[in-house]
């Protein structure tokens, strides 16, 4: 989509279950081996009584939302804000939901509430800024 295409209250969404080899690869990616991801036993022990998934796994579903779906192909991510609300686990799906909530024509940028959400429970939101192709 082109700018010019976008308007407020449009809304777009990517799920996808988290699996065993996600968390593997997205630690071996990202260098992040904190054991309440790979570790059950060190993991029981923890706030979450069990292994979860990197929160930056999941929040990552949202540029697949906002490179891919809404607003798309040329979309340049210039900020996200996020606040983690739950934990999400092996097996789980998480689905990522963009809403566009304001545009600035003169600087063809778009605001985009952002959720991600377990069963429809909110397992992570926030707002992210981009910069959208304009056709002129």
């Amino acid at each position: 989509m082109y700018f010019e295409d976008l308007s407020v209250g449009q809304s777009a969404s990517f799920g996808k279950t988290i699996t065993e080899a996600d968390i593997l690869l997205f630690s071996a990616v990202s260098g992040d081996t904190n054991p309440m991801h790979l570790n059950e036993e060190v993991a029981a022990q923890g706030a979450f009584q069990g292994r979860v998934a990197h929160g930056m796994l999941s929040a990552a579903l949202i540029s697949t939302v906002l490179g891919t779906r809404l607003p798309g192909e040329r979309t340049v991510y210039l900020g996200q804000s996020l606040k983690f609300r739950a934990p999400v686990r092996i097996g789980e799906t998480v689905t990522a939901t963009v809403t566009i909530t304001a545009l600035d024509p003169a600087k063809h940028r778009a605001t985009l509430s952002t959720v991600c959400s377990v069963a429809g429970k909110t397992v992570i939101e926030g707002e992210a800024l981009v910069m959208v192709a304009s056709r002129g």
